[in-house]
């Protein structure tokens, strides 16, 4: 980290941001800091992070460079009050965050910074799988699946396990078999329907978002960035049937279904035509 230059924390920018970052986070922690910031904790974080990290993602989906770098520092602020808490409680400092990602960019990217050799993306990801394999040897982990962080977003979660599987050859030969997978889960999904069976039909639903994960990974989609596409579209187009019933004084509980896809539908229209 960088050293002091005498200046008061948050009042001017010096020569080194993290520097000031830091002092800034200390101070809002510090004995006449504020109330809320003092009052954080590893586990009251949890949901900022989550928060501030999807966030990020929306600001990177809508290609929009300002809110993309508003909402980059909303999600540092998360890192830094973890790191300041982990210094207050011994257990590591923000430099041993910084230090310990440096280092292991460093060890896992042997094609830039040492002797191997991988040309393409692919070649890249088998030498990441092989490396964290080899560090995993020295870890308690006990299976693949260990890889996988539980606490992510189940579509998020989905993917990097048959991500995994994949790595370790266990998939479909082709696409093909997905999409036929997907079809035998619908089946199996009508078949539980029909039977009234709600614990099969949950179980069926499971397996058949499993599978649409799967088919978004052989299709080279993220299955969580295309889902959240879909909500946020969902949304603009049932704003926009609200708007045109507010011009009639009327909500969407007063009008009928028809009258309902009439206007969906021209609400797509004028969706497609902006877009």
């Amino acid at each position: 980290m960088c050293g002091a230059d005498g200046t008061r924390p948050g009042e001017q920018k010096d020569d080194c941001p993290w520097h000031r970052f830091e002092s800034i986070i200390k101070r809002l922690r510090g004995p006449d800091g504020c109330p809320w910031d003092k009052q954080q904790t590893y586990q009251s974080l949890r949901p900022f992070v989550l928060e501030e990290a999807y966030e990020v993602v929306q600001a990177a989906s809508e290609q929009d460079a300002d809110k993309l770098r508003e909402e980059l520092g909303d999600l540092m602020l998360q890192v830094g009050l973890y790191a300041e808490i982990a210094e207050e409680k011994e257990h590591f400092t923000l430099a041993d965050v910084i230090d310990g990602i440096s280092d292991k960019l460093v060890r896992r990217h042997p094609h830039v910074f040492g002797d191997r050799k991988a040309d393409t993306p692919e070649q890249v990801e088998e030498l990441w799988a092989e490396i964290k394999r080899n560090e995993r040897g020295k870890s308690p982990c006990r299976s693949e699946m260990d890889r996988v962080a539980q606490g992510q977003p189940a579509l998020m979660r989905a993917q990097q396990q048959q991500a995994i599987a994949a790595q370790v050859g266990f998939d479909w030969p082709d696409v093909r078999g997905v999409f036929e997978k997907l079809a035998e889960e619908i089946s199996e999904l009508r078949e539980a329907w029909s039977r009234d069976d709600q614990a099969q039909i949950e179980a069926e639903i499971g397996d058949l978002l499993f599978a649409c994960v799967n088919l978004a990974r052989w299709l080279g989609v993220d299955a969580e960035v295309a889902l959240t596409r879909t909500i946020d579209k969902f949304s603009r187009r049932f704003r926009l049937m609200e708007a045109y019933l507010e011009q009639y004084h009327l909500t969407i509980k007063e009008v009928a279904m028809d009258t309902l896809d009439e206007l969906w539908e021209k609400a797509k229209d004028r969706e497609n035509r902006k877009g």
